[in-house]
């Protein structure tokens, strides 16, 4: 993922300065959007998949443990 970044920041400066070069202002913020903006923000939703795949999955096999692990008071009770 940290090389990602670094792609994500090299291309956001090539399309700052060619968003910079267009001739209207509304030419230059569609042109970061379009070449910069959008293109980046997909980059980083499909690599940042695997990260929210395994924090799902993490965060399952912690409920299952919490559900299936006693709770002070069962414990408690089997002693009395």
């Amino acid at each position: 993922m940290p090389v990602t970044l670094i792609i994500v920041i090299g291309w956001l400066y090539v399309a700052t300065l060619a968003a910079f070069t267009e001739p209207s202002v509304v030419g230059g913020i569609m042109t970061f959007l379009l070449f910069g903006a959008l293109p980046c923000g997909l980059i980083l939703y499909f690599a940042g998949s695997k990260v929210r795949r395994q924090r799902r999955r993490y965060q399952e096999m912690m409920a299952e443990r919490t559900a299936q692990a006693p709770t002070p008071d069962e414990t408690t009770e089997d002693r009395a």
